[in-house]
């Protein structure tokens, strides 16, 4: 089964969801599987261990429990704050956890359920398909941080709700419920919570059962709209983390520390 391949994820769940499908699960317990360091690096390889896995025809992503990603762990936050050699690897992490997803052969599709922000986000909205419980709550943070919203917004917000819609929730950080983002377009599908699993799942088997090279190509030939906005997502991604360099973002850690909200100089 291959299984050996992914033995030394910690952060991320694999298992064999049925003929065809692996089920890929972010775990982060009692922390709304917020993104740590670890994690982090788990979403920027396991793309390619996933496109090199014969027995794999489709991808299942989702969190556990009651939300798909709280985000990025404050504890990595905090080392990119102070550390230069920390933030250079972790923007690296970032734009492989974005391109590496986008090259991947196999289709991708995200149940998104709860909160799903960060990097949590950029793995559920670039997914081939994405699949929303009604009461889903996706917020891209990074303004409220004090940083420019560069993980993954730029190459793809703009094409999935226009650029109208993608400046208004990602200047104003306003939070998309699952029923909003399936009516302007930010995700493909919304069900009712109790309905979002399952949905997935059959998704996922109808992408499995089909034909892998039809699939395969299509998605590439889709891909390359993503792959045109790729200079426009390498600045955002770089602008993002000079913002980690300024006073701004102390400001957003320390607001988050201190549950108010930020003051920025």
């Amino acid at each position: 089964m291959g299984e050996t391949r992914y033995g030394g994820y910690e952060r991320l769940k694999i298992d064999r969801a049925g003929p065809g499908i692996l089920r890929i699960t972010l775990s982060a317990p009692g922390r709304l599987n917020a993104v740590d360091a670890t994690g982090h690096r788990e979403l920027a390889e396991i793309w390619r261990d996933v496109d090199a896995d014969d027995e794999v025809r489709a991808v299942l992503v989702r969190g556990e429990g009651t939300a798909f990603s709280a985000g990025g762990d404050l504890s990595m936050i905090e080392d990119m704050l102070d550390d230069h050699a920390a933030r250079t690897r972790i923007m690296r992490e970032a734009r492989a956890i974005v391109m590496n997803l986008i090259d991947c052969s196999k289709p991708v599709v995200s149940a998104i359920q709860g909160p799903a922000v960060g990097a949590g986000l950029a793995v559920a909205l670039l997914a081939d398909i994405s699949v929303a419980g009604r009461s889903a709550k996706i917020i891209d943070g990074h303004t409220r941080l004090g940083v420019a919203a560069g993980d993954h917004a730029a190459i793809v917000w703009p094409l999935l709700c226009g650029m109208a819609k993608s400046k208004y929730h990602l200047l104003l950080c306003e939070a998309v419920t699952g029923e909003e983002a399936e009516r302007i377009g930010l995700v493909s599908l919304c069900v009712d919570d109790g309905e979002l699993h399952p949905r997935a799942l059959e998704i996922a088997g109808r992408l499995a059962s089909g034909s892998a090279e039809a699939i395969r190509n299509t998605k590439h030939a889709l891909n390359h709209w993503l792959r045109v906005a790729q200079p426009a997502f390498d600045a955002s991604l770089a602008l993002e983390f000079l913002g980690f360099t300024g006073p701004d973002a102390r400001e957003g850690v320390a607001a988050i520390r201190e549950k108010r909200a930020p003051e920025f100089p």
